[in-house]
């Protein structure tokens, strides 16, 4: 609820992937939160209980899967269009499931990028708001593989000392290329990290710098650069 009150504060769009229930423990956004949210930004599935879709058989991914969409698609009284692979841990069976399930897009946590992707099914992320170490980046950039497309966003991000400092690093690369800039995050680690006030510094950084028509939501996206998929 914070974050869609920072995001409407500083006049930004937004995608909220939300799970029904939550089988790791942590509390979900009630039934009449999910509505007011989803007054004013969009809402996407996360499975129906924040399931790893790699770590359950074909049965229960397809229940998984529809299920979470069919639940938030009674609760908001209209059609749930996108979905967020929990832990981004998926096969590529999972893809098929995605789009046969009625979803015209998913996102995935592959990092360092600046574009869209080829696959709607597979859209790609730019930085978690996060105090990843380089360690970390330098792993998930070996096994996430797509290395030309992700050696820049690399590049920049090992440059910075400072965690804050890679996210306007990289806002900053992708406004000078004039690309994509997507940035995601759990609120539970902003409340962990005790990192409101740098969230909403970022945001506001980024409202002064981006024009409304290129504030997007997830859908805005998956519509703007895969328009075949808009009608189906």
């Amino acid at each position: 609820m914070r974050m869609a009150e920072l995001l409407s504060k500083h006049g930004l769009k937004g995608t909220f992937f939300v799970p029904i229930k939550n089988r790791e423990g942590p509390d979900v956004l009630l039934p009449a939160h999910i509505r007011e949210i989803g007054s004013e930004f969009e809402i996407g599935s996360h499975t129906y209980d924040h399931c790893y879709l790699n770590s359950v058989d074909g049965i229960e991914a397809g229940y998984q899967v529809a299920e979470g969409k069919q639940r938030l698609e009674d609760i908001l009284g209209d059609e749930v269009n996108g979905f967020c692979y929990p832990g981004g841990k998926y096969h590529q069976k999972h893809v098929a499931l995605i789009r046969s399930a009625g979803f015209r897009y998913a996102r995935t946590i592959k990092n360092f990028r600046f574009d869209a992707g080829s696959n709607p099914y597979e859209i790609p992320t730019t930085i978690q708001f996060y105090p990843h170490s380089r360690r970390v980046y330098l792993r998930n950039f070996v096994s996430g593989g797509d290395w030309p497309a992700r050696l820049s966003g690399l590049r920049v991000t090992l440059r910075q000392e400072n965690w804050m400092d890679r996210l306007y690093a990289l806002f900053d690369h992708a406004r000078q290329y004039q690309s994509l800039f997507h940035l995601w995050c759990h609120t539970n680690d902003i409340d962990n990290l005790s990192a409101w006030n740098e969230m909403e510094q970022f945001l506001a950084y980024a409202a002064a710098r981006v024009t409304v028509p290129n504030r997007l939501e997830n859908r805005q996206v998956a519509e703007r650069f895969f328009p075949e998929e808009k009608g189906k």
